[in-house]
Order: structure tokens, then C-alpha cells, then sequence
């Protein structure tokens, strides 16, 4: 089986993370203020890799953030050290996954997008 999970997460003061996942219907949303759309991102993806991380299915997590989806996936570096140990911690559970992609969606296929309402 395949699972396919939306993440999504804003910065700013009301600012937040969470994720969808399509086959299920469930969802998690949690509200953390002063975070930046970054940070957002990179915990979201965290969320939904803990969540999964004792799971064979293959797992594909989608992300509107090109630049996390491209940082985790070793094709950008990560020049900011906060966003470098969100990096690390992914990685870490990445590395217990033996069948997870992570892939860039538009904006207007986020399904985390819609349902986080951003």
C-alpha cells in the first residue's frame, strides 16, 4: 500500500504545521506562534515522519516548499542553522524509512494547504 501524506505549515504570529493523509482522511494540525514559513515547513514533514516512521507501506510525503523538499532531498544546501538541525532530525528519521519519497506539489494541490485553510 501506498500512503500519501500532504504536509503544509505557515509562518508568523498565528503560525502553524500539519499534515493530511489522503488515504485515511486523518489529519493533525498544531498552532505554534513566531515560527518562520520555513520552520513550518520542516516540522510538518517531522510530524508526519514520526507518525510513519514504524511503518513498511511505502510513505510519500508531499510539500508546496521547494526549498525543503530540494534541501531534504540533497539538492540544495541549507545555509541557516536552525532550518540545518531541522534537516538533521528528518534525516535521522528518513533513515529508518526504507520506502519514502518526498515530492513537491503546486500550491493548489496541497491538500494539507486546503485543509489547514492557507
Amino acid at each position: 500500500m501506498t500512503i500519501s501524506v500532504y504536509v503544509d505549515g505557515s509562518g508568523g504570529e498565528n503560525s502553524g504545521y500539519g499534515y493530511f493523509v489522503k488515504e485515511t482522511g486523518e489529519s493533525f494540525y498544531e498552532k505554534k506562534p513566531n515560527l518562520t514559513n520555513n520552520q513550518a515547513e520542516y516540522l510538518a514533514i517531522i510530524a508526519a515522519l514520526k507518525k510513519f516512521e514504524n511503518v513498511n507501506d511505502e510513505i510519500i510525503i508531499f510539500s508546496d516548499s521547494k526549498n525543503t523538499v530540494n534541501q531534504l532531498n540533497h539538492e540544495f544546501a541549507i545555509n541557516n542553522e536552525q532550518l540545518r538541525e531541522l534537516a538533521q532530525e528528518s534525516w535521522a528519521i528518513m533513515g529508518k524509512l526504507s520506502n519514502l519519497t518526498i515530492k513537491w506539489v503546486p500550491r493548489k494541490e496541497n491538500l494539507a494547504g486546503k485543509m489547514l485553510g492557507s
